[in-house]
């Protein structure tokens, strides 16, 4: 198979409304819709047939540092599907390919199923604001939506890096610059420590990975920058010990005291199936960082939280348990799908007035 072949598929993705393109060595070409895995009616496809896709979409430097890294991620305008991201790595010694579709239009909040208060913490001018969840929940069209909100309202300058750039985005009323790993720069932490000599008033971070590239970030949050994030992990409470966690002794305190002074608020979010099984829906929980959060974060009681969070609906903080009864009242999930994601489950039974 060659490039005109992964053109072929590339159309019939985007016409199938798929959000991932998985061409894998022994079973036929892969869609991802709506969260399920849909094989293509086609052949398998041969070792040969996945190198060959795979080399069509590389130039001679990318070969050879996927030749020498085994490992690669790149984005791409491609004229069949708009901009991607395609991800390739080896298996049993042959190159084989994830492909996500970027999409070319970010939907509004309403379309996403954001809460209000993400336009709030978008539109503040310093602190922290992170964006965290399991890979494939919806992390970084969350946080393109709130970047082009911020180019939409703010005569500002944003600064981006990623890994790689998924949304090109247009400037507005701000400028955006955005920097793509390996390509303008060689590393988040190395990005961020040069970043403020860019004069910027928003920095992006496409991912904390390591514990230079959050202690940079806090910085540039407590010096006077909003900085947008986002973190693997499940959600807010875990993103707290992701952070935390990579630092010791002295070092840890003074993290925590800087979280507990930037931090603006913690989006945690899952993509799961609707009822219909036609589209995904967002469930997401929401910390504010107001006065007695911040003291439950410098004083290091994260398990009270969620009780803070509990209690915290003026404020606009919302439970993950409390958004997934919400969506299933709302008939947009099933009552099965909100037990299988709740954190506790006994208690969506007990509000909906079922056994476990």
């Amino acid at each position: 198979m060659n490039r005109n072949d992964l053109d072929r598929l590339l159309l019939q993705a985007e016409g199938s409304e798929a959000s991932d393109l998985h061409l894998i060595a022994g079973v036929p070409p892969a869609f991802r819709i709506n969260g399920d895995i849909v094989f293509a009616d086609a052949d398998a496809l041969s070792a040969e047939d996945a190198s060959g896709m795979a080399h069509s979409l590389l130039n001679e430097e990318q070969r050879a540092k996927f030749e020498r890294d085994w490992e690669l991620c790149i984005s791409l305008p491609h004229s069949a599907a708009g901009r991607i991201r395609v991800t390739f790595y080896r298996r049993d010694g042959h190159p084989e390919l994830s492909i996500r579709f970027c999409g070319e239009r970010i939907p509004s909040r309403e379309e996403l199923g954001l809460p209000a208060k993400i336009d709030e913490l978008a539109l503040k001018t310093n602190g922290l604001v992170l964006i965290t969840g399991p890979t494939g929940s919806g992390k970084t069209t969350t946080l393109n939506y709130m970047i082009d909100l911020i180019n939409s309202e703010r005569r500002c300058k944003v600064v981006t890096i990623e890994d790689p750039i998924e949304y090109v985005h247009q400037n507005k009323r701000a400028i955006v610059v955005q920097q793509e790993v390996l390509t303008d720069t060689h590393s988040f932490n190395r990005a961020l420590i040069h970043v403020l000599r860019q004069d910027p008033d928003v920095i992006v971070v496409g991912e904390m990975r390591d514990h230079e590239t959050i202690s940079a970030a806090l910085t540039a949050a407590e010096t006077g920058h909003l900085v947008l994030a986002t973190l693997h992990s499940p959600n807010v409470m875990h993103a707290f010990e992701r952070i935390t966690g990579v630092f010791e002794g002295n070092l840890q305190r003074q993290v925590i005291i800087q979280l507990a002074n930037s931090l603006l608020g913690v989006i945690a979010q899952d993509l799961l199936p609707a009822v219909d099984r036609s589209r995904r829906v967002l469930a997401y929980e929401l910390l504010v960082a107001n006065g007695a959060v911040r003291n439950l974060v410098r004083e290091g009681n994260k398990h009270m939280l969620e009780t803070s969070m509990q209690t915290g609906g003026k404020d606009g903080m919302v439970l993950m348990d409390a958004c997934l009864y919400d969506l299933y009242c709302r008939c947009l999930i099933s009552y099965d799908t909100a037990l299988s994601r709740a954190r506790h489950p006994d208690r969506i039974a007990k509000r909906a007035g079922q056994e476990m």
